[in-house]
């Protein structure tokens, strides 16, 4: 019986799309095409392979009017916010601008007469993109389009809840003449991920996921020697402090914590408050997100449609619950239709009187919800922003960029922010520490996580 996957829509629960899962036979064949494209495609020059990428973007973006509510149906995200486009633009072509100069040769420091020393930067080969649902588009480019720009080949597999993602990937490439077998897309099962990564045949996998799924990406790949970028959640703090502007902090940090349903790998999940703001900072904090309306995403007006699934929405009730056991103060309380255990539409919660021996201050949420905490000063603060087995982010909240900078420095993460959130900005290395995981994309360094140097000692003889 043929193996199929199946999507399952979390806006009426029906099955939005289904798929047949490549056999083993044509996931050997997709493996060699590509094997075997890369050897040609790594002598196109690279203005060629960035020009590719951008009319692969204006395919992407010319589609946009059938993306927006597929989008909806698969994972939930409200059409009033459009796609991702605005982000996947600003990305591809930041990395079409600087790819000529970050994969140039580097020449040694030192030169010496009679000899040609440099270190050339080589294609890894074969890539291997394992994204993730919550932002299918973003999340996938991050590796596609730098993989691609140095002259590996790509094979795709996206998360079966944003199974058609990977098709308009594929369509994309066709459209923009792309040559066969550079990019392909595959719909895959656990397992036979697991054998592929574990065959020696990939030279590097980008995966995007949760701890769990990272540490079974490692274990696959153990001994094959590839190259590995997991980047694996976050459980991201704010820090308020007390010359902050109030309003801004306010605005960007509710909107950090909700957009998305909550279901961002850099969005806020604990805010933590210094004392001589704390009661007038949460008293807009709630202000503001009770302006949110919770609804099916292909209605206009709603701003926070349902969780990608039921069982994601079911673990923020839990979160909740158990803080609630422990002393801490529920202040939303919202009435909204359906909101029961087993379905995936929740309301946004925001909690007070938390600390961190309840679930929701340390374990990754991933959700509509979030613990709000006073402190006394920065060393209150620091210890508790870095009381967790995640570093992805964290953002300061100050009007003094030396003390921000200050703090940044002795927070565990791999991106400081100061008054925002929840952003990558493409010309800065996105990366991790911790459980949030290893490698980096994006910027010149995403392009040296994507090659291999090879180092050419010429001695000339007369």
């Amino acid at each position: 019986m043929l193996e199929t996957i199946k999507l399952k829509s979390p806006i009426d629960g029906s099955i939005y799309a289904e798929r047949p899962v490549a056999t083993d036979a044509q996931v050997s064949a997709v493996v060699e095409r590509a094997r075997a494209a890369q050897v040609g495609w790594a002598q196109v020059p690279i203005a060629e392979r960035c020009n590719y990428m951008l009319k692969m973007l204006e395919a992407l973006v010319a589609m946009s009017d059938e993306i927006v509510p597929e989008l909806a149906w698969q994972m939930g995200r409200p059409t009033r916010y459009g796609g991702e486009f605005g982000g996947v633009k600003e990305r591809v072509t930041y990395m079409v601008e600087i790819a000529e100069k970050a994969l140039a040769p580097v020449m040694a420091s030192n030169p010496k007469e009679g000899f040609r020393r440099y270190v050339k930067k080589d294609p890894l080969g074969v890539v291997m993109v394992i994204a993730p649902w919550n932002y299918p588009y973003l999340t996938a480019v991050n590796t596609i389009v730098p993989a691609l720009i140095a002259g590996s080949t790509v094979i795709l597999k996206h998360a079966a809840q944003t199974l058609l993602v990977g098709e308009r990937f594929a369509k994309a490439f066709e459209a923009a003449g792309l040559p066969k077998n550079v990019f392909q897309n595959v719909v895959l099962n656990h397992a036979q991920t697991e054998r592929l990564l574990g065959s020696g045949k990939i030279d590097h996998v980008n995966f995007t996921g949760s701890v769990a799924g990272g540490r079974a990406i490692e274990k696959a790949a153990a001994g094959t020697f590839m190259t590995l970028g997991l980047e694996l959640g976050g459980k991201d703090p704010a820090y308020v402090l007390p010359d902050a502007k109030l309003d801004h902090a306010v605005a960007n940090l509710v909107d950090g914590a909700f957009y998305n349903s909550g279901q961002c790998c850099c969005g806020i999940e604990r805010v933590y408050v210094h004392e001589k703001v704390y009661d007038e900072f949460v008293e807009g904090y709630i202000a503001e997100t009770k302006n949110y309306v919770v609804g099916n995403p292909l209605d206009a007006s709603t701003t926070l449609g349902p969780m990608a699934q039921a069982r994601f929405a079911d673990l923020i009730r839990e979160q909740k619950a158990e803080a609630l056991r422990k002393g801490a103060t529920a202040h939303i309380n919202m009435k909204v239709d359906k909101d029961v255990a087993g379905s995936p539409y929740l309301a946004p919660e925001v909690l007070t009187n938390v600390d961190h021996q309840m679930s929701v201050m340390r374990e990754e949420s991933f959700g509509p919800i979030v613990g709000i905490m006073k402190v006394r000063n920065d060393e209150e603060a620091i210890a508790l922003m870095n009381d967790s087995p995640y570093g992805l982010t964290a953002s300061i909240w100050t009007r003094d960029t030396d003390h921000a900078a200050a703090i940044g420095d002795r927070v565990e993460t791999g991106t400081v922010f100061m008054n925002r959130c929840d952003y990558l900005d493409p010309a800065l290395v996105w990366t991790g520490v911790k459980d949030t995981g290893k490698g980096a994309a994006l910027s010149a360094i995403g392009y040296d996580n994507l090659t291999r140097p090879k180092s050419f000692h010429l001695r000339e003889v007369i």
